[in-house]
């Protein structure tokens, strides 16, 4: 990309300088001068040293043949940081041979602390059906504190790349297909992760991932290629990025894919001229694990000496597991390759980092062995856990749409209830991937809920029927799990994916059921009773049969250590669901990618019976299964008086939007209020509809409330061919409603004037 090119696309993401808090990025001016002082006493190789991060498994597992020679390197300097070391033993071990270096600069370690560290809370995906910030928030911070009790200073997460494909495994690890959502789910998990202020105990150092635009790798297939424009870069990948920058996240890790034909991690215009030049991020980027290394396969760079140039020019300042950087660094810079300016810059940010950790004061100072046992003792996360899987699940199906009588909740009057499938009475698959290896608190299963939840006189049999992932379904299981059914009042069936079948390295061609589970499901449905099924996944499946023939259905994700009483609490209607899909489900895999801010085009469908040279499918129906924004209750909720106080703007003006919702219902329930945007007409083509806000409001059986939403010119502005940010005048649809596709009001606006020129 010319330079030129690349400034004026820079100067274009200054538009997502939106009300950046100062703060957030102010340095001490103490800190610089140390860092400063210290710079001027390293050497080189000390230098480089800082850049190098290895894995720490050989220390905290078998011996590996290079021991003794990560040890010397350890002592000498030469390495900045490890991850995978944990444990306040290990990590005081590991940290003492730091300090017998000549300078005595203390280790960073870092660990994936995705969804929990001893308590493991639902993963990110689930999460984020919540659409509950402060639930959000804690659970990141209670695997902070567990971390960091641990002797963790620094977390992988969290993963904010926006994914509109179910196909790649990794779409567990974030918040979905929506930008504005995945902006505001990002701010939260990096307050959670690091608090106001870097340096508690409490807290650990978040790393925004994956730089960028990661979640679209094309077929959905990890690591590989993306290929967009940067209107739709700068539009829907990077605001989450920039949102965890103005939270305040310490770290950003660049990613293996290329984009536009450049790796990620060899990306200035990503990582010099967006993330340093324009958002004036003052932290450190660390590469993802090998990605430097990977260049070379890529065809970017000719061997690791060439990837650890071009790398480093780019802005990636530490070397995760690539060995590039301490094997050629060196000797670049020697060979007038790499200016020292610049590794000064990436060694200075680090440096910056540990002292802000307050490492260089107390090196020890999370590795303490009394704090370690009482946090992770602490029972009280237990219950965070819990509440945090509650408001994650999703009903996506309670029995037929105005029937006086619906499947659930379930009554506690029952005589037996069949707890049947793969999944029923397993504990790992509740956690998910990315889990911390070694002791986690233990995991309440399926079954283990129901029975303990159920009424005295209800009693609870169970029939696995086949082993998780249904590879094959033996005729005596099944039969057993028939009988078991046909002998009882209702059914609870467990079925979904492995904890192993989403996360990285995890993409599926097929996202229907696996297995045998159709069948099982077609088995029991066979009997007559009522049939509850409880999906567990770390994405959207494909399960169309049983969508249309269960009795209700409860999407629960991986829930995490508390899943089983999770899922019986909302069951028996202790708990009134209240997740909303943070993703479209498709009907089939054809579909993808799919997601509600999709474009009308010239020949849009409005009607289903009639597709004849329309943007259409000809072989399926072309809504989605399950929309954006869905998720029922146990309650109804009612919106009325839909009020705009100003139908026209002008200049900085602003408008107040508000709508009466009402609990119609007979039970306490939350609700989410989403609003949506149309910008009509456009010189870039704008989607139906864009989520813009949201309001998730609790009320009692006959209460209201009055849901308000300012309306602003940032609100109805876009990125535009010339990738300059503005709002163009003209007419805007404002709709509110339950989900993307049941839209209960909406009302017209009008935007008289055009942004000012520099208008961000």
């Amino acid at each position: 990309m010319k330079t030129s090119h690349r400034a004026a696309l820079a100067r274009a993401a200054a538009g997502l300088l939106l009300a950046a808090p100062i703060l957030a990025h102010a340095q001490d001016a103490q800190i610089e001068r140390k860092v400063a002082a210290l710079l001027k006493q390293m050497t080189l190789a000390e230098k480089v040293g800082q850049l190098h991060q290895l894995s720490g498994r050989q220390f905290t597992g078998p011996t590996s043949s290079n021991y003794a020679d990560k040890l010397a390197d350890i002592r000498a300097g030469r390495v900045g940081s490890m991850l995978n070391v944990k444990g306040v033993a290990d990590t005081r071990e590991i940290q003492a041979l730091a300090l017998q270096s000549r300078l005595k600069i203390p280790l960073l370690f870092g660990l994936d602390v995705i969804h929990g560290y001893q308590t493991v809370f639902p993963v990110p995906l689930g999460e984020s059906a919540s659409w509950d910030m402060d639930a959000i928030r804690l659970s990141a911070h209670i695997a902070a504190q567990e971390a960091a009790a641990s002797g963790i200073h620094w977390t992988f997460a969290p993963m904010v790349d926006v994914s509109r494909d179910p196909r790649w495994g990794r779409v567990m690890e974030g918040a979905g297909e929506d930008t504005y959502l995945g902006s505001q789910i990002a701010k939260a998990r990096v307050l959670g992760f690091q608090g106001e202020k870097l340096g508690g105990t409490d807290a650990v150092m978040a790393t925004a991932k994956h730089f960028a635009a990661y979640g679209a790798a094309i077929a959905g297939r990890d690591y590989n290629a993306v290929d967009m424009s940067n209107q739709q870069l700068f539009q829907v990948y990077l605001p989450p990025f920039k949102a965890a920058l103005d939270a305040g996240a310490a770290t950003f890790m660049n990613s293996f894919n290329t984009l536009n034909g450049v790796p990620a991690t060899g990306n200035a215009f990503l990582q010099r001229d967006i993330l340093k030049g324009s958002w004036g991020f003052k932290g450190f980027v660390v590469s993802d694990w090998g990605s430097i290394r990977e260049m070379v396969p890529h065809g970017y760079a000719a061997d690791l000496s060439d990837a650890a140039v071009k790398a480093i020019t780019a802005g990636s300042d530490m070397d995760m597991e690539g060995y590039a950087y301490s094997a050629h660094l060196e000797q670049a810079v020697k060979a007038g390759k790499v200016k020292m300016k610049l590794v000064d810059d990436a060694v200075g940010r680090i440096l910056y980092k540990k002292f802000e950790l307050g490492l260089f004061d107390d090196p020890y100072k999370f590795s303490d062995a009394s704090r370690e046992k009482a946090v992770l003792g602490d029972a009280s996360h237990r219950a965070a856990a819990l509440d945090v899987a509650q408001k994650s699940m999703v009903l996506l199906k309670n029995g037929v749409p105005g029937a006086a009588a619906t499947p659930l909740p379930l009554s506690r009057d029952l005589k037996r209830i069949a707890v049947i499938g793969p999944l029923a009475d397993s504990q790992r698959d509740l956690e998910g991937g990315w889990v911390v290896q070694g002791d986690r608190a233990p995991v309440a299963s399926l079954l283990e809920g129901l029975r303990s939840h159920a009424g005295k006189g209800t009693e609870v049999v169970h029939a696995q029927a086949c082993a998780p992932g249904c590879a094959t379904l033996d005729a005596s299981a099944l039969n057993a799990a028939v009988t078991a059914a046909a002998q009882s009042d209702v059914i609870v069936l467990a079925i979904g994916e492995t904890w192993d079948m989403s996360g990285e390295a995890k993409s599926r061609t097929d996202i229907t059921l696996p297995g045998q589970q159709e069948k099982l499901f077609a088995a029991l449905k066979a009997t007559g009773k009522p049939l509850v099924v409880v999906m567990l996944a770390g994405r959207p499946l494909v399960f169309n049969t049983i969508a249309d023939q269960a009795d209700a259905i409860v999407y629960a994700w991986f829930p995490g250590t508390e899943g089983g009483n999770a899922v019986a609490n909302v069951l028996f209607g202790d708990y009134n669901p209240s997740g909303k899909l943070p993703i479209t489900f498709p009907r089939s895999v054809g579909q993808i990618p799919l997601s509600y801010a999709q474009y009308n085009t010239g020949r849009p469908v409005t009607d289903e019976h009639n597709v004849v040279y329309k943007s259409a499918y000809i072989d399926s129906v072309n809504t989605p299964r399950y929309a954006f924004g869905r998720g029922l209750s146990y309650t109804s909720f009612t919106y009325s008086d839909l009020r705009l106080d100003h139908s026209e703007l002008r200049g900085d003006g602003k408008a107040t939007l508000s709508v009466d919702l009402a609990n119609s219902g007979a039970r306490e329930g939350d609700e989410v209020v989403q609003l949506y945007l149309r910008d009509m007409v456009a010189s870039v083509v704008r989607p139906l509809k864009e989520l813009k806000g949201f309001q998730k409001v609790h009320l009692k059986p006959g209460e209201h409330r009055r849901v308000q939403f300012i309306i602003d010119r940032d609100m109805l502005s876009f990125y535009n061919s010339q990738l300059k940010w503005g709002a163009e005048p003209g007419e805007f649809k404002l709709m509110v409603g339950s989900a993307s596709d049941d839209i209960r009001l909406e009302t017209d606006l009008r935007l008289l004037d055009a942004s000012k020129p520099g208008h961000p």
